[in-house]
């Protein structure tokens, strides 16, 4: 009985205590006012007029007012164009999705559009590097979309039918594997922050064109996958990747271009193979509502 009374005691003490410390005025401890961070930025741009012209490429300064405009590296570009129209980019979504905004800012590649103005008083931007300059911060994308185009990136049936006669269903875990691959917009970050790209560029695919790859050979729904993971039995075009991951960080999109070549060397090897459908692709079209 005592023992029990004086657990009660305890529980009766231990609520009183509860309740003083909930019911105290906690003491909120002032902020210190931020200090006004200064509006204006040097913006240092790579200017260059091209192969036919005879200027040899530059850094050229622009005072700039960021308050005066957007919040992103791009609405600062669109800024720096209205003083000085003779400044070349490329732009077109200002969403993350194109993928044509791609520059270096700070040492780093990123997309104009989506990525905010740094808080730095001096600001570099510079086009991507390993590409061919055309004008300004423009670049020659002819070799990044050749090798993109070689892995023929689309469907490949073996029963071939006009275009659009058939729909090819996918169940939702093999659609599941395509998350993170899809996303890909081409703008080339990745590659062109890939040391192996740089030196190999001519034979070794990189990582977005090696992404996409590996995109359409796991894809269910397509039956090529033999003759795809044979185009890429190379020393150069796939195991070049020294799995620096520097197209990871480089990514814009947040994706994982390292662990899907990873992936698709695995396959290639023969280490790996793809999954079966869970689903008959044609089971919504035609031909296979008749059997």
């Amino acid at each position: 009985m005592k023992s029990f009374r004086k657990l009660l005691d305890n529980r009766n003490s231990l609520c009183i205590s509860l309740t003083k410390f909930y019911s105290a005025e906690k003491k909120v401890t002032p902020t210190k006012p931020k200090q006004p961070v200064d509006p204006r930025r040097i913006f240092k741009v790579y200017r260059f007029g091209g192969i036919l012209s005879k200027e040899k490429p530059k850094m050229v300064n622009y005072d700039l007012d960021v308050s005066k405009c957007g919040r992103m590296v791009l609405d600062a570009l669109i800024k720096i164009k209205d003083m000085d129209p003779t400044l070349v980019f490329r732009r077109s979504c200002r969403e993350g999705i194109c993928g044509s905004c791609a520059i270096n800012l700070q040492g780093s590649n990123c997309l104009a559009c989506i990525t905010p103005i740094p808080p730095d008083k001096v600001i570099t931007i510079l086009p991507i590097p390993h590409m061919y300059v055309i004008r300004d911060l423009v670049v020659d994308m002819t070799h990044f979309f050749d090798a993109y185009n070689s892995i023929r990136p689309y469907l490949i049936r073996l029963n071939k039918g006009p275009i659009g006669k058939y729909q090819y269903a996918q169940s939702i875990n093999d659609n599941a594997k395509l998350v993170g691959l899809y996303e890909c917009v081409l703008c080339s970050c990745c590659s062109t922050a890939c040391p192996s790209y740089w030196w190999n560029g001519r034979r070794f695919m990189g990582p977005a064109t090696l992404l996409h790859a590996y995109r359409w050979i796991i894809d269910s729904r397509d039956e090529d996958t033999e003759q795809r993971l044979h185009e890429l039995r190379d020393d150069f075009k796939a195991f070049r990747c020294h799995t620096i991951l520097n197209c990871t960080l480089a990514c814009p999109k947040g994706l994982h271009p390292g662990l899907a070549i990873a992936k698709l060397k695995r396959l290639i090897s023969g280490l790996d193979k793809k999954p079966l459908s869970e689903i008959n692709a044609m089971v919504h079209s035609e031909p296979a509502s008749k059997v």
